[in-house]
């Protein structure tokens, strides 16, 4: 064999062995894997990632009155996602005002829950809360918006007063439904109200909902056609 040979031939040995060899990237402990799948992991990557900002100048009435009519149809919003997340509801003659009805599987704890007007256990929480959206960009947003985003059904569920009150303002990273099999589609309608009015999360939640969501990577992202803006009719103070 000639030297030209002999050295094309170690340097092709040289080439294989390197490839051979080579060590694909460990991630680092504890970070979820890279959020790739359906449409609420896709969503989910796109969130821009801040830090939380101060809660200074949180107050419940910057975002309206409770369960403004915003939709127009004579109904307040309260009673619109008691009438759409009941089972068996009756309604006073008003045609509007549930006096009772079944949650028949509350998404936060799976317990089959009974309302009745008045003596309930039953709340309507903001899946994405109006204190943690507060910290997350909501505090640059005219009043307007904010009334939109208190009253959205996207961001609204009839659940257990307890686990309701559980969480508070948590976000994602320091609280889950103790209902496991509800955790998918509270992380995929975290992700959905946080797309559609712009508001970001941190990294640590990021990460949270991204191992919520790896498992089930085909969970769809809920959609909801109200408008992020309130009607003229409605005012909040800054």
């Amino acid at each position: 064999m000639t030297r030209r040979a002999r050295t094309a031939a170690l340097l092709a040995a040289t080439a294989f062995l390197a490839a051979a060899c080579t060590v694909e990237e460990v991630p680092e402990a504890g970070a979820p894997p890279p959020a790739t799948g359906g449409p609420a992991l896709a969503a989910l990557a796109d969130l821009p990632v801040k830090g939380r900002a101060p809660k200074t100048g949180y107050d419940r009435r910057k975002f309206g009155s409770p369960w403004a009519d915003t939709d127009g149809n004579d109904c307040g919003t309260r009673d619109d996602v008691l009438a759409r997340d009941l089972d068996d509801v009756t309604v006073e003659p008003d045609a509007c005002t549930v006096t009772s009805g079944t949650l028949t599987t509350d998404p936060y704890t799976g317990r089959t829950l009974t309302f009745e007007r008045g003596r309930s256990t039953i709340d309507i929480d903001h899946v994405v809360a109006l204190s943690d959206a507060w910290q997350k960009g909501a505090h640059t947003w005219d009043p307007a918006k904010r009334i939109a985003f208190a009253n959205d059904p996207l961001n609204l569920l009839a659940v257990d007063a307890g686990a309701n009150r559980q969480k508070g303002d948590a976000d994602a990273a320091t609280w889950l439904p103790p209902h496991t099999p509800h955790r998918c589609a509270y992380a995929a309608s975290q992700v959905a109200v946080k797309e559609k009015y712009g508001l970001w999360v941190t990294r640590a939640e990021k990460d949270a909902l991204a191992r919520v969501l790896n498992p089930c990577p085909g969970t769809p992202l809920p959609a909801g056609d109200a408008p992020t803006k309130a009607p003229p009719a409605f005012s909040a103070p800054r």
